[in-house]
């Protein structure tokens, strides 16, 4: 039965000799879980790793168009959708799209993430000319205002996908981890920008229907659908450096399927790409913080996020820059001293 190698990882001031850094980060690891389908877990110390898992598990992440990964990074969320979950209508004009990432910039974002489809669960498909007429005149807009952000543009599409390079987006983040179209991944391929595939099974319009039905062994099923989706994109030419792998929190998953991935975060990292995490304002924070209320959930968003740097994921995508900022420089200031 194949093994999969999760890092146990740490933070802890008392770092044991033989202790491995965790792809090149602030945690480092000197014990596995080794999981396999149908059987008990085992814990084995680092010394039993296959060389090509080791490396898998500690090389350094390269940086993404430019941006670094030695330390947590956040993504703010702009949607220039009218139906997002959260904020759809607010930034869809350019004015409204410049002045609010000016405010998330100045609250310490990194980078900008932004979407003319809603992924809300129930969410309808939008034509390809809709969403390029939503996204691309941002776009081009926040590329020419003083101070323009790194864009990552949110399409499963590849036209659209081609219009928001050329309007100036950096990175692409396919939900479909290339299902709905795998020719996205020539378009990144051909651009040289990185590619974000994100587990997903169904489309946001069912995705819920589906959720607690697909999955064998949630984490193990992730786990391999992302590396079918990572081969995918190296075939097209888009080199392993330049992939960001996100398992899909809440996206036809229930609860008890969250948490899992969420606590098994690590093992992501067994790809050999960097992680992103994006649990922000979603329904089970609400669940369980006992928070219906979409826009009063950044506090357990941020909880979230805080134990997703602990298992060393490299990007947060967030809507509440500043308190996850504020969270972040006093995990790292008690973490790692800094």
């Amino acid at each position: 039965m194949q093994p999969y190698y999760r890092p146990i990882p740490s933070t802890d001031p008392a770092r044991p000799s033989g202790a491995l850094p965790l792809a090149g980060g602030w945690t480092w690891f000197d014990r596995v879980e080794v999981l396999r389908r149908g059987e008990k877990t085992e814990i084995r110390p680092v010394s039993d790793l296959p060389d090509a898992v080791s490396n898998a598990l500690t090389r350094p992440r390269d940086p993404l168009a430019g941006l670094t990964l030695d330390r947590p990074r956040l993504m703010g969320i702009l949607n220039v959708t009218p139906d997002s979950f959260s904020d759809g209508g607010q930034y869809a004009a350019p004015e409204a799209a410049i002045a609010r990432v000016a405010e998330m910039q100045g609250n310490g974002a990194d980078l900008i993430d932004i979407g003319g489809e809603s992924t809300r669960p129930g969410a309808a498909e939008v034509p390809v000319a809709e969403e390029i007429a939503r996204t691309a005149p941002v776009i081009e807009a926040l590329c020419g205002a003083p101070n323009p952000p790194l864009i990552s543009l949110d399409t499963r599409k590849s036209a659209v996908a081609e219009a928001g390079i050329a309007a100036g987006a950096g990175i692409l983040n396919d939900v479909s981890a290339l299902r709905f179209d795998p020719d996205l991944a020539q378009v990144a391929a051909k651009a040289g920008v990185p590619l974000i595939l994100m587990h997903s099974l169904a489309t946001p319009e069912t995705m819920q229907a589906e959720a607690g039905t697909a999955y064998d062994d949630v984490v193990l099923d992730v786990y391999d659908g992302l590396a079918a989706a990572v081969a995918q994109a190296e075939a097209a030419g888009v080199p392993r450096s330049n992939i960001v792998v996100d398992p899909g929190i809440g996206f036809g998953k229930t609860q008890a399927q969250n948490l899992a991935l969420i606590q098994r975060l690590s093992l992501f990292h067994a790809l050999g790409c960097a992680v992103l995490l994006g649990v922000s304002r979603k329904g089970f924070i609400g669940a369980i913080g006992h928070e219906p209320q979409a826009d009063r959930r950044g506090p357990g968003s941020a909880g979230i996020g805080l134990w997703a740097l602990s298992q060393g994921v490299q990007i947060l995508r967030v809507h509440d820059i500043s308190l996850h900022k504020q969270a972040i420089d006093l995990w790292r200031a008690s973490a790692a001293g800094e």
